[in-house]
């Protein structure tokens, strides 16, 4: 059969893709220049894009145009999670406290931050809101808010959930500092000292952290790095558990996502033992795809999921603003934050509020996407191309983190004092557990407008991970 026009344009594409001279997150050329340097019509051009996308090698991203998408096979994904019990390593607080130093530290390069740099924030627009805010409020944001918080933002955050099918209004929501302050709004109401709960494995660690420091057990599950937990292995401890704690969507640190049917599943069993689910979903709207992932809130026909936001990851880390839809334990988190915060920033939440309420937060969240659906392509190239071989890494269709697998000989804490030499920081993997694990990982954050340097970087962090094999 005769191979039509638009297929010699794409397979001439393809090979430019294959052989690298088009790389993985590179822009595609625009369809106005196939247009004009194929003389062909923007119909063909289209149709060029097309088959590219259905072979996987390019994709669409709204507004910004088409990138390269293509992943050389031999970047595999990690190994699924083994947690096998055991004692914290000696250290890790220590070094969580040494990543941490360098956070505030401009002349690093900070692949261990994992939020969004300040040139990917709407920060003149927010600012603007902060002086309405002032102009606006009773005694210019210097009061307390009432305990459940800003009226106008709950209202706001409601309306978010209305993507994922969300029947939540207003008063089903808690305002918080943050997702984590949710999270602990969470753990004090719902458990008691000695008690246990299960998480994934890995996990941020912060969870960690502050389950030790309420004097809770904790069973890490074996985490697929694509579709996170295991269900099976969730339903061998239910017994032994009071609570369960989950990152559904674009687990940090490993970037997996739990398919619907898994979380229907996990909501299924957890209300058939009456076992509440804290789920921290603050990368939810960081989503590669069509259409945000359904949280586990979605299948919750029993008030056992607090779901818990913020928009520390999309909009301003340092507002401290974020919520708990808390279900039938909203009166017991409404408690928790009476004795332990009184109420929340009266200015920031209106400040966000206003935000919201404008629209400008969807027109902001297309752009993030965008760029940071590009940035994992970039760096899942660069790991390839500068990485030891064999090195595995995460495939995340969503929020701002890579987990890399190097070789087993390879110490990522002594990659980290090794690569902060350089100006390089790094989150090792042992970090995200409180077992002795994941020496030989690491989270990378994709966080940070690509550019050589960064390109650079990531050369000069794969060199050093090189000289340790």
């Amino acid at each position: 059969m005769k191979e039509s026009l638009y297929q010699k344009i794409a397979c001439a594409l393809e090979e430019k893709i294959r052989n690298g001279t088009l790389k993985t997150g590179d822009k595609m050329p625009s369809l106005r220049m196939l247009h004009r340097e194929y003389g062909v019509s923007m119909t063909t051009a289209v149709q060029a894009y097309l088959e590219l996308e259905a072979k996987g090698l390019i994709i669409s991203r709204p507004q910004s145009g088409y990138y390269v998408s293509y992943q050389p096979a031999y970047l595999s994904v990690p190994s699924v999670s083994k947690p096998s019990g055991g004692t914290e390593p000696i250290g890790v607080e220590t070094l969580i406290s040494k990543v941490y130093s360098t956070l505030s530290n401009k002349d690093v390069t900070r692949f261990s931050l994992g939020v969004p740099e300040n040139e990917l924030l709407p920060i003149a627009k927010l600012n603007k809101e902060l002086v309405n805010a002032m102009r606006n409020l009773q005694g210019s944001g210097t009061e307390y808010e009432e305990i459940q918080g800003n009226r106008k933002l709950r209202r706001d955050i409601a309306r978010l959930t209305y993507t994922w099918n969300g029947n939540l209004n207003e008063d089903d929501f808690v305002t918080t500092a943050g997702a984590m302050n949710a999270i602990s709004f969470g753990l004090m109401a719902l458990t008691q000292k000695g008690d246990t709960i299960a998480v994934e494995s890995p996990v941020y660690f912060g969870i960690l952290q502050l389950a030790k420091s309420l004097g809770l057990k904790v069973i890490e599950l074996p985490t697929h790095p694509v579709t996170g937990i295991e269900p099976d292995a969730l339903k061998k401890v239910l017994s032994k558990i009071k609570a369960c704690i989950l990152v559904s969507n674009f687990n940090n640190p490993l970037g997996s996502c739990m398919p619907a049917e898994h979380k229907m599943e996990v909501v299924k069993m957890l209300s058939e033992r009456d076992i509440p689910l804290i789920e921290d979903d603050l990368y939810g709207d960081v989503y590669f795809g069509n259409s945000r992932p359904k949280p586990c809130k979605a299948f919750d026909e029993e008030g056992l999921v607090l779901w818990s936001g913020s928009v520390s990851k999309t909009l301003a880390p340092g507002y401290r603003v974020g919520w708990l839809a808390p279900g039938k334990f909203k009166d017991k988190i409404v408690h928790q934050k009476l004795i332990h915060t009184v109420s929340s920033t009266t200015i920031t939440q209106e400040a966000i509020a206003n935000f919201l309420e404008k629209g400008r937060y969807e027109h902001h969240l297309r752009k993030l996407r965008s760029e940071l659906h590009a940035n994992s392509l970039q760096f899942a190239r660069a790991v390839a191309e500068y990485f030891p071989e064999g090195s595995k890494i995460s495939q995340p269709q969503g929020g701002f983190m890579l987990w890399v697998e190097l070789d087993k000989r390879i110490d990522t804490t002594e990659l980290y004092d090794l690569a902060i030499r350089q100006k390089i920081s790094i989150a090792p993997g042992r970090m995200f557990s409180l077992q002795n694990q994941f020496n030989n990982c690491m989270r990378l954050s994709y966080g940070q407008r690509w550019s050589e340097q960064i390109d650079d970087k990531l050369k000069q962090l794969g060199g050093i991970a090189k000289g340790l094999i």
